[in-house]
């Protein structure tokens, strides 16, 4: 009897809370089909590819210990097959063990030269380390095998977008989100905000808030959809709409990297006490975490480069981060350290091979010009707060690019 209560409490309970998501519906669907089946290695596959699902769904990592678990099960009972090596390669992804991630899928890439997947993650993990012609080529073999294909599509999305051709890697998203059918809440309104960062990273506010209005409302409280319409509010000033989305974001999705943000726009929204508290817990929380592989090592250098006065910590970090990961992102924090440090040629050549990607960065841009200004390149560090005004004229680098260009002509 109490079994049957409990039962009908949590569904009770299930039902309040509206449908199953997408993720939590593949969970219930493949944990019926363990139970039915127990001895069959597939129904674990498919249990450990909806757990790391619904760790995208909600930012909660834990999922992922349970898919390791799933994944365990099936090669246990099926050692070596081909679909739980790649969930746990997938797995590794989602943790930010990226090179372990390489080596695991250049080990399957060998076994089978013709899965999608197996480039896909190729392509993810060549990305994060910055490996950016192994990562074009892994992208390009997808979309040979089979063209237009969605993981394709959003790979090379990304690649484009990194290469500067923003309006190429737009036109890809848009394919891909045509492919989503209308049930795929999730995959839609994950689409839906990488659009959306696009028209922000262009200064088109406008047409970003509609995009991750329309993510919302496809996917209520969706974490990813939270932070990016924050970023729309911080661009169109209103930093107190912004602070209560990041807010919410925090509650959804406590990862460190997170309450820094929060606190600078805690910050920016003149709420001092509540922004130097936020910065506490976040300073906490990064070094706790920032000898592991998913950590906000990033966010901790600029903490200590630019708020923290602690310039030496800051390259500590970034030498120990950039040993790990040479994508362009971290080689802009890199640099940014160095010249904090007053390493000033050190910094121009960490920030000359992040630029020679293609990316177009209003933060990198300006930093960019701020170490030329430093080497006295003032022809170049005028071109580069150029660039950081074009790339993105809503950014929060448009003033001070603004006004160093002032200083540079006067």
């Amino acid at each position: 009897m109490r079994l049957y209560l409990t039962f009908v409490l949590t569904a009770v309970l299930a039902f309040a809370a509206g449908p199953p998501s997408p993720a939590e519906g593949a969970i219930a669907a493949a944990r019926q089909a363990v139970d039915k089946n127990p001895g069959q290695f597939e129904a674990y596959n498919s249990l450990a590819a909806a757990l790391a699902r619904r760790a995208r769904e909600t930012s909660d990592t834990a999922y992922y210990g349970q898919a390791e678990e799933a994944i365990a099960q099936s090669l246990k009972l099926s050692p070596g097959n081909l679909e739980a090596e790649k969930e746990r390669v997938w797995i590794l992804l989602g943790r930010h063990e990226f090179a372990k991630a390489r080596e695991a899928a250049m080990a399957l890439n060998r076994r089978t030269r013709d899965d999608i997947m197996i480039y896909a993650y190729l392509t993810d993990a060549n990305v994060e380390l910055g490996r950016y012609d192994e990562a074009e080529k892994s992208a390009q073999r997808m979309l040979d095998l089979r063209p237009g294909n969605q993981p394709g599509l959003i790979r090379g999305a990304y690649l484009r977008e990194l290469f500067g051709d923003i309006d190429g890697a737009s036109d890809f998203l848009q394919k891909a989100f045509r492919m989503t059918r209308p049930n795929e809440t999730e995959d839609r309104a994950w689409l839906l905000v990488q659009l959306a960062h696009l028209e922000s990273v262009r200064g088109r506010l406008d047409a970003a808030e509609t995009l991750l209005e329309q993510a919302l409302k496809t996917f209520p409280d969706y974490h990813y959809a939270l932070s990016g319409l924050a970023q729309v509010r911080i661009g169109q000033k209103k930093y107190d709409e912004a602070a209560d989305l990041l807010r919410r974001h925090v509650a959804a999705a406590p990862h460190a990297e997170n309450y820094f943000y929060y606190a600078e726009t805690l910050e920016r929204a003149g709420r001092l006490g509540e922004a130097a508290e936020t910065f506490r817990v976040f300073e906490e929380r990064a070094r706790a975490e920032m000898n592991g592989s998913d950590s906000a090592n990033r966010e901790l250098i600029l903490y200590y480069a630019d708020r923290a006065g602690h310039p030496d910590e800051a390259l500590r970090v970034a030498e120990m981060e950039v040993s790990r990961r040479r994508d362009v992102h971290t080689l802009d924090s890199y640099a940014w350290a160095l010249y904090r440090n007053g390493q000033f040629a050190a910094a121009k050549a960490q920030l000359d091979r992040a630029l020679a990607v293609g990316i177009q960065d209003a933060q990198m841009f300006y930093h960019a010009g701020e170490i030329a200004s430093k080497l006295k390149q003032s022809a170049e560090a005028a071109k580069f707060f150029r660039q950081s005004l074009q790339a993105n004229p809503a950014s929060e680098y448009s003033l001070p690019a603004r006004d160093a260009l002032n200083k540079l002509r006067s």
